[in-house]
Protein backbone atom coordinates (compact mmCIF):
# COMPACT_ATOMS: atom_id res chain seq x y z
CA UNK A 1 0.00 0.00 0.00
CA UNK A 2 1.14 3.55 -0.73
CA UNK A 3 -0.04 4.60 2.75
CA UNK A 4 2.15 2.05 4.53
CA UNK A 5 4.42 3.81 6.98
CA UNK A 6 2.45 7.04 6.70
CA UNK A 7 2.42 7.35 10.46
CA UNK A 8 6.20 7.18 10.67
CA UNK A 9 7.58 9.76 8.24
CA UNK A 10 11.30 9.66 7.55
CA UNK A 11 13.26 12.86 7.11
CA UNK A 12 15.13 13.05 3.84
CA UNK A 13 18.89 13.37 4.27
CA UNK A 14 20.25 16.88 3.92
CA UNK A 15 22.12 17.44 0.69
CA UNK A 16 24.79 19.97 -0.17
CA UNK A 17 25.03 21.70 -3.50
CA UNK A 18 28.50 20.20 -3.97
CA UNK A 19 27.22 16.61 -3.55
CA UNK A 20 27.44 14.44 -6.66
CA UNK A 21 24.02 14.11 -8.26
CA UNK A 22 24.93 11.79 -11.12
CA UNK A 23 27.78 10.26 -13.09
CA UNK A 24 27.39 10.61 -16.86
CA UNK A 25 29.76 8.89 -19.26
CA UNK A 26 31.43 10.52 -22.26
CA UNK A 27 30.76 9.06 -25.71
CA UNK A 28 34.20 7.46 -26.08
CA UNK A 29 35.06 8.85 -29.52
CA UNK A 30 38.75 9.22 -28.64
CA UNK A 31 39.20 6.33 -26.21
CA UNK A 32 37.46 4.69 -23.25
CA UNK A 33 34.39 6.56 -21.92
CA UNK A 34 35.09 8.64 -18.80
CA UNK A 35 32.74 8.96 -15.83
CA UNK A 36 31.83 12.64 -15.49
CA UNK A 37 30.74 13.57 -11.95
CA UNK A 38 28.00 16.23 -11.98
CA UNK A 39 26.97 17.99 -8.77
CA UNK A 40 23.53 19.13 -7.60
CA UNK A 41 24.60 22.74 -8.17
CA UNK A 42 25.76 22.05 -11.71
CA UNK A 43 22.50 20.39 -12.68
CA UNK A 44 20.27 23.08 -11.14
CA UNK A 45 22.26 25.91 -12.74
CA UNK A 46 21.90 24.14 -16.09
CA UNK A 47 18.12 23.90 -15.67
CA UNK A 48 17.90 27.60 -14.83
CA UNK A 49 20.09 28.38 -17.85
CA UNK A 50 17.77 26.47 -20.20
CA UNK A 51 14.79 28.44 -18.88
CA UNK A 52 16.58 31.78 -19.30
CA UNK A 53 17.55 30.99 -22.91
CA UNK A 54 13.96 30.09 -23.81
CA UNK A 55 12.61 33.18 -22.04
CA UNK A 56 15.01 35.37 -24.04
CA UNK A 57 13.09 34.45 -27.23
CA UNK A 58 9.70 35.13 -25.66
CA UNK A 59 8.90 31.49 -24.92
CA UNK A 60 8.59 29.45 -21.72
CA UNK A 61 8.44 25.77 -20.85
CA UNK A 62 5.32 24.66 -18.94
CA UNK A 63 3.19 21.63 -18.09
CA UNK A 64 1.51 21.70 -21.50
CA UNK A 65 4.79 20.92 -23.26
CA UNK A 66 5.40 17.50 -24.79
CA UNK A 67 9.02 16.42 -25.25
CA UNK A 68 10.06 13.59 -27.55
CA UNK A 69 12.97 11.60 -26.15
CA UNK A 70 14.84 9.62 -28.77
CA UNK A 71 18.48 10.34 -27.93
CA UNK A 72 20.26 7.79 -25.70
CA UNK A 73 19.06 8.06 -22.10
CA UNK A 74 22.67 7.80 -20.93
CA UNK A 75 23.64 10.87 -23.00
CA UNK A 76 23.84 14.24 -21.23
CA UNK A 77 21.93 16.04 -24.03
CA UNK A 78 18.73 14.06 -23.49
CA UNK A 79 19.23 13.67 -19.74
CA UNK A 80 19.34 17.40 -19.12
CA UNK A 81 16.30 18.15 -21.29
CA UNK A 82 14.32 15.45 -19.51
CA UNK A 83 15.28 17.08 -16.19
CA UNK A 84 14.05 20.43 -17.57
CA UNK A 85 10.65 19.04 -18.52
CA UNK A 86 10.26 16.99 -15.35
CA UNK A 87 10.89 20.20 -13.37
CA UNK A 88 8.01 21.86 -15.26
CA UNK A 89 5.61 18.93 -14.94
CA UNK A 90 5.61 18.46 -18.72
CA UNK A 91 5.01 15.19 -20.57
CA UNK A 92 7.77 13.07 -22.10
CA UNK A 93 7.24 10.52 -24.86
CA UNK A 94 9.76 7.89 -25.94
CA UNK A 95 10.34 6.77 -29.53
CA UNK A 96 10.05 3.14 -30.62
CA UNK A 97 13.76 2.79 -31.43
CA UNK A 98 13.78 2.73 -35.24
CA UNK A 99 15.33 5.83 -36.82
CA UNK A 100 13.50 5.14 -40.11
CA UNK A 101 10.20 5.54 -38.26
CA UNK A 102 11.23 8.60 -36.23
CA UNK A 103 9.17 11.05 -38.32
CA UNK A 104 6.14 8.77 -37.83
CA UNK A 105 6.79 8.80 -34.07
CA UNK A 106 6.93 12.61 -34.14
CA UNK A 107 3.62 12.75 -36.03
CA UNK A 108 2.00 10.37 -33.53
CA UNK A 109 3.27 12.01 -30.32
CA UNK A 110 2.85 15.61 -31.57
CA UNK A 111 5.66 17.07 -29.43
CA UNK A 112 6.11 20.78 -28.78
CA UNK A 113 9.88 20.47 -28.30
CA UNK A 114 12.22 18.22 -30.27
CA UNK A 115 15.95 17.83 -29.62
CA UNK A 116 18.09 16.21 -32.29
CA UNK A 117 21.60 15.60 -33.52
CA UNK A 118 22.43 16.92 -37.03
CA UNK A 119 22.47 13.43 -38.56
CA UNK A 120 18.74 13.06 -37.83
CA UNK A 121 17.90 16.61 -38.94
CA UNK A 122 19.82 15.90 -42.16
CA UNK A 123 17.53 12.90 -42.75
CA UNK A 124 14.42 14.98 -42.12
CA UNK A 125 15.79 17.63 -44.50
CA UNK A 126 16.54 15.02 -47.20
CA UNK A 127 13.12 13.43 -46.80
CA UNK A 128 11.29 16.75 -47.07
CA UNK A 129 13.30 18.00 -50.06
CA UNK A 130 12.80 14.68 -51.88
CA UNK A 131 9.05 14.84 -51.27
CA UNK A 132 8.93 18.46 -52.48
CA UNK A 133 10.86 17.58 -55.66
CA UNK A 134 8.41 14.75 -56.40
CA UNK A 135 5.35 16.97 -55.88
CA UNK A 136 4.99 18.25 -59.43
CA UNK A 137 5.96 21.53 -61.10
CA UNK A 138 3.10 23.62 -59.66
CA UNK A 139 3.65 22.56 -56.05
CA UNK A 140 7.41 22.87 -56.39
CA UNK A 141 7.15 26.38 -57.90
CA UNK A 142 4.75 27.48 -55.15
CA UNK A 143 7.04 26.07 -52.47
CA UNK A 144 10.14 27.74 -53.92
CA UNK A 145 8.34 31.09 -54.17
CA UNK A 146 7.11 30.90 -50.58
CA UNK A 147 10.49 29.72 -49.35
CA UNK A 148 12.34 32.61 -51.00
CA UNK A 149 9.90 35.25 -49.74
CA UNK A 150 9.95 33.96 -46.16
CA UNK A 151 13.73 33.49 -46.13
CA UNK A 152 14.28 37.05 -47.40
CA UNK A 153 11.95 38.42 -44.71
CA UNK A 154 13.67 36.44 -41.94
CA UNK A 155 17.09 37.63 -43.11
CA UNK A 156 15.81 41.20 -42.67
CA UNK A 157 15.16 40.46 -38.99
CA UNK A 158 11.45 39.65 -39.14
CA UNK A 159 10.45 36.87 -36.70
CA UNK A 160 9.54 33.55 -38.31
CA UNK A 161 5.87 33.72 -37.29
CA UNK A 162 5.48 37.15 -38.94
CA UNK A 163 7.78 36.61 -41.94
CA UNK A 164 5.13 35.12 -44.26
CA UNK A 165 1.79 34.19 -42.62
CA UNK A 166 0.21 33.61 -46.05
CA UNK A 167 2.73 30.96 -47.15
CA UNK A 168 2.85 29.50 -43.64
CA UNK A 169 -0.84 28.72 -43.99
CA UNK A 170 -0.75 27.73 -47.66
CA UNK A 171 2.51 25.74 -47.85
CA UNK A 172 4.56 25.34 -44.69
CA UNK A 173 1.67 24.27 -42.43
CA UNK A 174 1.77 20.93 -44.29
CA UNK A 175 5.41 20.45 -43.26
CA UNK A 176 4.55 21.42 -39.69
CA UNK A 177 1.67 18.92 -39.70
CA UNK A 178 4.02 16.17 -40.91
CA UNK A 179 5.99 16.84 -37.70
CA UNK A 180 2.90 16.63 -35.51
CA UNK A 181 1.61 20.17 -35.94
CA UNK A 182 2.64 21.46 -32.51
CA UNK A 183 6.43 21.80 -32.63
CA UNK A 184 7.53 25.26 -31.50
CA UNK A 185 11.19 24.64 -30.61
CA UNK A 186 13.75 22.41 -32.36
CA UNK A 187 17.15 22.12 -30.67
CA UNK A 188 20.22 20.79 -32.49
CA UNK A 189 23.38 19.73 -30.70
CA UNK A 190 26.13 17.14 -30.54
CA UNK A 191 27.82 18.21 -33.80
CA UNK A 192 27.74 21.14 -36.25
CA UNK A 193 24.50 21.55 -38.22
CA UNK A 194 24.99 22.49 -41.88
CA UNK A 195 23.89 26.07 -42.61
CA UNK A 196 21.69 24.95 -45.53
CA UNK A 197 19.82 22.50 -43.29
CA UNK A 198 19.43 25.04 -40.48
CA UNK A 199 18.10 27.72 -42.84
CA UNK A 200 15.66 25.26 -44.43
CA UNK A 201 14.28 24.09 -41.07
CA UNK A 202 13.98 27.67 -39.79
CA UNK A 203 11.78 28.50 -42.77
CA UNK A 204 9.62 25.40 -43.30
CA UNK A 205 8.94 24.10 -39.76
CA UNK A 206 7.33 27.33 -38.47
CA UNK A 207 9.31 26.78 -35.27
CA UNK A 208 12.29 28.23 -33.46
CA UNK A 209 15.42 26.32 -34.53
CA UNK A 210 18.19 26.61 -31.94
CA UNK A 211 21.69 25.27 -32.47
CA UNK A 212 23.54 24.78 -29.20
CA UNK A 213 26.88 23.55 -27.96
CA UNK A 214 28.06 21.84 -24.82
CA UNK A 215 29.82 18.80 -23.46
CA UNK A 216 29.16 16.23 -20.77
CA UNK A 217 31.75 18.07 -18.67
CA UNK A 218 29.80 21.35 -18.97
CA UNK A 219 26.50 19.64 -18.12
CA UNK A 220 25.27 19.99 -21.72
CA UNK A 221 24.36 23.44 -23.04
CA UNK A 222 27.00 26.18 -22.81
CA UNK A 223 26.04 28.15 -25.93
CA UNK A 224 22.72 28.66 -27.70
CA UNK A 225 22.01 30.59 -30.90
CA UNK A 226 19.19 33.15 -30.89
CA UNK A 227 16.62 31.84 -33.41
CA UNK A 228 15.35 35.17 -34.73
CA UNK A 229 18.89 36.46 -35.27
CA UNK A 230 19.35 35.02 -38.74
CA UNK A 231 23.00 36.07 -38.84
CA UNK A 232 23.60 33.40 -36.19
CA UNK A 233 22.73 30.55 -38.56
CA UNK A 234 25.74 28.25 -38.73
CA UNK A 235 26.94 29.26 -35.26
CA UNK A 236 26.23 27.97 -31.75
CA UNK A 237 25.33 31.47 -30.58
CA UNK A 238 26.55 33.40 -27.53
CA UNK A 239 27.40 31.83 -24.14
CA UNK A 240 24.53 31.09 -21.77
CA UNK A 241 24.33 33.44 -18.74
CA UNK A 242 25.97 31.19 -16.14
CA UNK A 243 29.44 30.63 -17.65
CA UNK A 244 32.63 32.49 -18.53
CA UNK A 245 34.33 31.71 -21.84
CA UNK A 246 37.69 32.46 -23.38
CA UNK A 247 39.61 31.32 -26.44
CA UNK A 248 43.17 30.06 -26.07
CA UNK A 249 45.58 30.21 -29.02
CA UNK A 250 46.56 26.91 -30.68
CA UNK A 251 49.82 27.87 -32.38
CA UNK A 252 50.49 24.49 -34.00
CA UNK A 253 47.20 24.81 -35.91
CA UNK A 254 47.67 28.49 -36.74
CA UNK A 255 44.85 29.73 -34.49
CA UNK A 256 45.44 33.06 -32.70
CA UNK A 257 43.01 34.11 -29.96
CA UNK A 258 44.29 37.71 -30.14
CA UNK A 259 43.97 38.15 -33.92
CA UNK A 260 41.44 40.52 -35.52
CA UNK A 261 39.24 37.45 -36.00
CA UNK A 262 39.84 35.57 -32.70
CA UNK A 263 40.24 31.82 -33.10
CA UNK A 264 41.37 29.31 -30.50
CA UNK A 265 40.47 26.46 -28.17
CA UNK A 266 37.20 27.06 -26.34
CA UNK A 267 37.70 27.17 -22.56
CA UNK A 268 34.78 27.33 -20.10
CA UNK A 269 34.62 28.33 -16.43
CA UNK A 270 31.74 28.38 -13.95
CA UNK A 271 29.77 26.51 -11.29
CA UNK A 272 28.09 24.45 -14.00
CA UNK A 273 31.32 22.53 -14.67
CA UNK A 274 31.73 18.89 -13.69
CA UNK A 275 33.42 17.92 -10.42
CA UNK A 276 36.00 15.68 -12.09
CA UNK A 277 36.32 12.30 -13.79
CA UNK A 278 35.33 9.38 -11.58
CA UNK A 279 38.49 7.77 -10.14
CA UNK A 280 40.63 9.53 -12.78
CA UNK A 281 42.19 12.57 -11.12
CA UNK A 282 45.02 12.37 -13.66
CA UNK A 283 42.64 12.92 -16.58
CA UNK A 284 40.82 15.66 -14.66
CA UNK A 285 44.06 17.61 -14.25
CA UNK A 286 44.76 17.29 -18.00
CA UNK A 287 41.64 19.30 -18.93
CA UNK A 288 41.22 21.65 -15.94
CA UNK A 289 43.69 24.53 -15.47
CA UNK A 290 42.98 27.25 -12.88
CA UNK A 291 39.28 26.40 -13.06
CA UNK A 292 39.16 26.59 -16.86
CA UNK A 293 37.91 23.49 -18.68
CA UNK A 294 39.66 22.95 -22.02
CA UNK A 295 37.04 21.56 -24.39
CA UNK A 296 39.37 20.46 -27.19
CA UNK A 297 37.13 22.29 -29.67
CA UNK A 298 38.36 25.27 -31.68
CA UNK A 299 36.02 28.25 -31.97
CA UNK A 300 35.88 31.57 -33.80
CA UNK A 301 34.16 34.65 -32.38
CA UNK A 302 31.74 36.30 -34.80
CA UNK A 303 31.13 40.08 -34.93
CA UNK A 304 27.64 39.55 -33.46
CA UNK A 305 29.01 37.84 -30.32
CA UNK A 306 28.19 34.32 -31.45
CA UNK A 307 30.70 31.49 -31.49
CA UNK A 308 31.32 29.25 -34.47
CA UNK A 309 32.93 25.86 -33.87
CA UNK A 310 35.45 25.48 -36.69
CA UNK A 311 37.71 22.63 -35.68
CA UNK A 312 38.57 19.93 -33.18
CA UNK A 313 41.98 20.18 -31.55
CA UNK A 314 42.23 16.42 -31.10
CA UNK A 315 41.19 15.59 -34.65
CA UNK A 316 44.27 16.94 -36.39
CA UNK A 317 47.21 15.07 -37.82
CA UNK A 318 50.29 15.88 -39.82
CA UNK A 319 50.91 14.51 -43.32
CA UNK A 320 54.36 13.32 -44.35
CA UNK A 321 55.19 16.69 -45.95
CA UNK A 322 54.53 18.45 -42.61
CA UNK A 323 51.10 19.94 -43.36
CA UNK A 324 48.51 19.84 -40.56
CA UNK A 325 45.06 18.55 -41.52
CA UNK A 326 41.88 19.49 -39.61
CA UNK A 327 39.93 16.40 -40.53
CA UNK A 328 36.57 17.24 -38.93
CA UNK A 329 36.33 20.50 -40.84
CA UNK A 330 36.93 18.61 -44.10
CA UNK A 331 34.27 16.03 -43.24
CA UNK A 332 31.77 18.83 -42.66
CA UNK A 333 32.57 20.30 -46.09
CA UNK A 334 32.50 17.01 -48.00
CA UNK A 335 29.63 15.54 -45.97
CA UNK A 336 26.99 17.94 -47.34
CA UNK A 337 27.31 16.57 -50.88
CA UNK A 338 24.00 14.94 -51.89
CA UNK A 339 25.93 11.85 -53.05
CA UNK A 340 27.23 11.24 -49.51
CA UNK A 341 25.37 10.00 -46.43
CA UNK A 342 28.50 9.89 -44.26
CA UNK A 343 32.25 10.28 -44.75
CA UNK A 344 35.37 9.50 -42.76
CA UNK A 345 38.53 11.24 -43.95
CA UNK A 346 41.87 9.67 -43.04
CA UNK A 347 45.56 10.43 -43.30
CA UNK A 348 48.73 9.99 -41.25
CA UNK A 349 52.29 11.26 -40.95
CA UNK A 350 53.66 8.47 -43.18
CA UNK A 351 51.52 9.41 -46.20
CA UNK A 352 51.36 12.58 -48.29
CA UNK A 353 47.67 12.57 -49.24
CA UNK A 354 44.20 11.97 -47.81
CA UNK A 355 41.81 9.11 -48.46
CA UNK A 356 38.19 8.63 -47.39
CA UNK A 357 35.69 5.92 -46.56
CA UNK A 358 32.23 6.92 -47.77
CA UNK A 359 28.68 5.70 -47.18
CA UNK A 360 27.04 6.73 -50.49
CA UNK A 361 23.47 7.96 -50.66
CA UNK A 362 21.70 5.02 -52.30
CA UNK A 363 19.12 7.01 -54.26
CA UNK A 364 21.67 9.52 -55.58
CA UNK A 365 24.08 6.72 -56.54
CA UNK A 366 21.42 4.67 -58.33
CA UNK A 367 20.21 7.77 -60.22
CA UNK A 368 23.76 8.54 -61.35
CA UNK A 369 24.34 4.90 -62.34
CA UNK A 370 21.16 4.83 -64.43
CA UNK A 371 22.16 8.03 -66.25
CA UNK A 372 25.69 6.78 -66.93
CA UNK A 373 25.07 3.18 -67.95
CA UNK A 374 26.60 1.65 -64.84
CA UNK A 375 24.74 -1.45 -63.68
CA UNK A 376 24.74 -3.72 -60.64
CA UNK A 377 23.55 -3.96 -57.05
CA UNK A 378 24.42 -1.24 -54.52
CA UNK A 379 27.40 -3.28 -53.31
CA UNK A 380 28.57 -3.82 -56.91
CA UNK A 381 28.21 -0.12 -57.70
CA UNK A 382 30.40 0.65 -54.68
CA UNK A 383 33.14 -1.60 -56.07
CA UNK A 384 32.93 -0.14 -59.59
CA UNK A 385 35.99 1.90 -60.61
CA UNK A 386 33.83 4.35 -62.57
CA UNK A 387 31.75 5.02 -59.45
CA UNK A 388 34.86 5.75 -57.40
CA UNK A 389 36.12 8.15 -60.08
CA UNK A 390 32.75 9.93 -59.94
CA UNK A 391 33.01 10.39 -56.16
CA UNK A 392 36.60 11.63 -56.33
CA UNK A 393 35.54 14.15 -58.99
CA UNK A 394 32.62 15.39 -56.85
CA UNK A 395 34.89 15.72 -53.81
CA UNK A 396 37.40 17.70 -55.88
CA UNK A 397 34.64 19.99 -57.13
CA UNK A 398 33.53 20.71 -53.54
CA UNK A 399 37.14 21.28 -52.48
CA UNK A 400 37.68 23.82 -55.26
CA UNK A 401 34.44 25.64 -54.43
CA UNK A 402 35.54 25.95 -50.78
CA UNK A 403 39.07 26.95 -51.89
CA UNK A 404 40.72 24.11 -49.98
CA UNK A 405 44.46 23.62 -50.18
CA UNK A 406 45.87 20.88 -52.40
CA UNK A 407 46.75 18.57 -49.51
CA UNK A 408 43.12 18.81 -48.28
CA UNK A 409 41.79 17.13 -51.44
CA UNK A 410 40.78 13.46 -51.11
CA UNK A 411 42.78 11.40 -53.62
CA UNK A 412 41.25 7.93 -53.17
CA UNK A 413 38.00 6.51 -51.78
CA UNK A 414 36.58 3.28 -50.43
CA UNK A 415 32.79 3.05 -50.76
CA UNK A 416 30.93 1.03 -48.13
CA UNK A 417 27.29 0.22 -48.91
CA UNK A 418 26.68 -0.59 -45.23
CA UNK A 419 26.22 2.63 -43.19
CA UNK A 420 28.58 3.27 -40.28
CA UNK A 421 26.78 1.64 -37.36
CA UNK A 422 26.88 0.84 -33.65
CA UNK A 423 26.82 -2.90 -34.33
CA UNK A 424 30.38 -2.68 -35.67
CA UNK A 425 31.27 -0.14 -32.94
CA UNK A 426 32.03 2.52 -35.57
CA UNK A 427 29.80 5.26 -34.16
CA UNK A 428 28.33 6.33 -30.84
CA UNK A 429 24.56 6.38 -30.16
CA UNK A 430 24.60 10.08 -31.21
CA UNK A 431 26.30 9.19 -34.53
CA UNK A 432 29.76 10.52 -33.66
CA UNK A 433 32.54 8.62 -35.38
CA UNK A 434 34.76 6.41 -33.22
CA UNK A 435 37.96 7.12 -35.12
CA UNK A 436 40.25 4.54 -33.47
CA UNK A 437 37.68 1.81 -34.12
CA UNK A 438 37.13 2.97 -37.71
CA UNK A 439 40.85 2.81 -38.36
CA UNK A 440 40.99 -0.72 -37.00
CA UNK A 441 37.92 -1.86 -38.97
CA UNK A 442 38.94 -0.33 -42.32
CA UNK A 443 42.70 -0.92 -42.00
CA UNK A 444 42.74 -3.40 -44.89
CA UNK A 445 40.88 -1.03 -47.22
CA UNK A 446 43.14 1.87 -46.18
CA UNK A 447 46.31 -0.10 -46.88
CA UNK A 448 44.94 -1.12 -50.29
CA UNK A 449 44.05 2.48 -51.20
CA UNK A 450 47.49 3.81 -50.36
CA UNK A 451 49.21 0.92 -52.13
CA UNK A 452 47.18 1.27 -55.34
CA UNK A 453 47.43 5.09 -55.43
CA UNK A 454 51.23 5.28 -55.40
Amino acid sequence: SFTYGGGEPVDLPEKKKSDICTIMYTSGTTGDPKGVMISNESLLINLAGADSVVQSIGEAFDQDDVYLSYLPLAHVFDRMFEEVFISHGSRIGFWRGDVKLLVDDIAALRPTVFCAVPRVLDRIYSGLTTKISAGGILKKTLFNLGYKMKLDSMKKGIKHEKASPFFDKLVFSKVKERLGGKIRIIVSGGAPLAVAVEEFLRVVTCAHVVQGYGLTETCAGSFAAIPNEFSMAGTVGPPVPHIDVRLESVSEMGYDALASIPRGEVCVKGSVLFSGYYKREDLTQEVLTDGWFHTGDVGEWQPNGALKIIDRKKNIFKLSQGEYVAVENLENIYGVLPEIDSIWVYGNSFESFLIAVINPNQQALENWAGQNGVTGSLAELCENAKTKEHFIAELAKAAKEKKLKGFEFVRAVHLDAVPFDMERDLITPTYKKKRPQMLKYYQGAIDALYKSSK
